[in-house]
């Protein structure tokens, strides 16, 4: 299935795809278009559409998309994730940044992605996922003990 976003990906324009991989949908291909064209190439692509205004699944009732996702899918009972998502959260939303120790580490781990690697989303998305994947077995291990 094909997912769009807006372009000039950071936290939660990268922690959605490694969700979307990981737990959602294996085979995703990543679309990241002018953030005036998400919905009109997700309507013309057949595509889900995230984190744009108006998108399907994006920021809504104080959630970051990463969370809406979660929430969509029925991904909240595992620990670990449920972790995660509130460093992505605490990462992605600026006034919540205080809300989890590991958010601003996050915010600028990936604001460092987004300085090295400029506008090539994909190569972010793919250079950050071993990140997450180490970052989802921390939870695990925090949420185990």
């Amino acid at each position: 299935m094909k997912w769009v976003t807006r372009e000039n990906a950071n936290v939660d324009r990268v922690a959605c795809p490694w969700l979307i991989r990981r737990f959602i949908d294996p085979g995703a291909q990543f679309l990241f278009v002018a953030r005036d064209q998400v919905l009109a190439v997700a309507d013309r692509e057949g595509a889900h559409s995230f984190d744009a205004a108006g998108a399907e699944y994006t920021h809504r009732d104080g959630l970051c998309s990463f969370e809406v996702l979660m929430d969509a899918f029925g991904l909240g009972e595992d620990a670990a994730l449920a972790r995660l998502a509130s460093i992505v959260h605490a990462a992605d939303v600026s006034e919540d940044l205080g809300t989890s120790a590991e958010g601003p580490g996050l915010a600028a781990i990936a604001r460092g992605f987004a300085i090295v690697h400029g506008t090539d989303d994909h190569r972010k998305v793919e250079l950050e996922a071993p990140m997450y994947d180490a970052l989802y077995a921390w939870c695990g291990e925090q949420a185990a003990s």
